[in-house]
């Protein structure tokens, strides 16, 4: 009687099991926001890169560690019950407003536009750039799924931005490349520059073939005068469960006539700061994650005071923290990423700039008279 009990109870769960493994598939090929599957003839094609082997990409360190089930557990429970205070503003951030037709007459020197997390509009040499244009609500599939981000509004809305000459993404997380943003930027945008398998996603989300160009780390593209620089990060990919590094992940060099830009897209601490630094250096700025960190990650997120050794390490003239102010992540203070980051800098003597979200950022000629406008949200 007590074996046939057993065998009933493991053959009960083994149907629980695949049921909701069948349904987890069923949801993930079907629901749009996953994103696309990189085909067998596509990794034939990335064999050639130096960071694909056995099917996936892999950092030039062997991180991050893959977890064991226990340690899988034990971090989910620690990141949804540990309480953070002030893990996120009070209220809402507010962003200063741009004009759509300033936006869209704009002819000056190279600026940016900050959107908060890791999101830019780069207006250089004529050009509208978007940099990691995540506009959406979650850094998830599902609004469900995630916290609110810490603004609602923002400098433009995307109906507003002119023709985008460019959209580049560093990689294909959630809280860089979102599924709605796409579905409104695709037709009003030219090109799409990113690492070797994002195209996946996109073809997937019906961006014409031809509007995409993907790129290994160290190549290089040209974009109507503009050097495009795909360069190496420390991190990792994946929208599902059973597709983590099928994708690559990068930073990126953004070069003009007279600018000289880097934006790190997400990274750990590691040596390829100091090889771009060397072969693309110095920079005007450089455009530095900062935030979502945590001592158990670090390998592939850096921690603030890695953040301004890595500035001084791809040689940037003064650099901006990035990867905060967006979306809580991680289990650090909202404002943590920025004091950390600056009380660095200030030891190490690199210069750092700390605008708010709208404000504007002049490439070469940005000075840090902004206001510590985090205080007291």
């Amino acid at each position: 009687m007590f074996k046939k009990t057993v065998k009933r109870l493991m053959i009960t769960t083994l149907i629980i099991v695949g049921f909701f493994v069948v349904v987890y598939l069923v949801f993930t090929n079907f629901y749009p926001s996953f994103g696309g599957n990189v085909t067998k003839e596509q990794q034939l094609f990335y064999a050639s890169s130096k960071q694909f082997k056995n099917g996936k990409f892999n950092n030039t360190n062997p991180v991050p560690k893959d977890l064991s089930f226990l340690e899988t557990l034990k971090l989910a429970y620690a990141f949804f019950t540990t309480k953070v205070p002030n893990g996120r503003p009070k209220a809402d951030l507010k962003a200063t407003k741009i004009d759509s037709v300033n936006v869209a007459n704009y002819k000056g020197e190279a600026r940016l536009v900050w959107f908060g997390h890791s999101s830019f509009l780069l207006q250089i040499e004529g050009k509208n750039i978007l940099l990691d244009p995540m506009f959406g609500k979650v850094a998830a599939p599902l609004e469900i799924l995630g916290a609110n981000r810490f603004n609602t509004e923002f400098p433009l809305e995307i109906e507003k931005l002119p023709q985008i000459d460019a959209v580049i993404f560093s990689h294909d997380h959630y809280d860089h490349l979102d599924y709605q943003s796409v579905l409104k930027l695709k037709n009003k945008t030219n090109h799409f520059y990113v690492p070797l398998g994002v195209k996946a996603h996109l073809e997937a989300w019906n961006v014409s073939l031809d509007k995409i160009s993907e790129l290994d780390w160290w190549q290089n593209i040209q974009f109507e005068g503009i050097n495009l620089v795909c360069t190496p990060a420390q991190h990792f990919s994946g929208r599902k469960l059973n597709n983590g590094q099928s994708t690559l992940w990068s930073s990126w060099v953004i070069q003009s006539k007279n600018e000289n830009i880097y934006f790190s897209g997400d990274s750990g601490y590691a040596s390829h700061f100091k090889e771009i630094g060397a072969k693309y250096g110095p920079f005007d700025l450089a455009l530095m994650e900062c935030g979502q960190y945590n001592e158990m990650w670090s390998d592939i997120h850096m921690m603030p005071e890695e953040t301004a050794q890595a500035g001084i390490d791809v040689k940037a003239k003064k650099i901006m923290p990035i990867h905060w102010a967006g979306f809580k992540l991680a289990l650090h203070e909202w404002t943590d990423p920025i004091k950390r980051v600056k009380k660095e800098a200030e030891a190490l003597n690199i210069e750092v700039i700390t605008p708010a979200i709208g404000q504007e950022i002049r490439v070469k000629n940005s000075v840090n008279n902004y206001s510590n406008w985090w205080e007291n949200l």
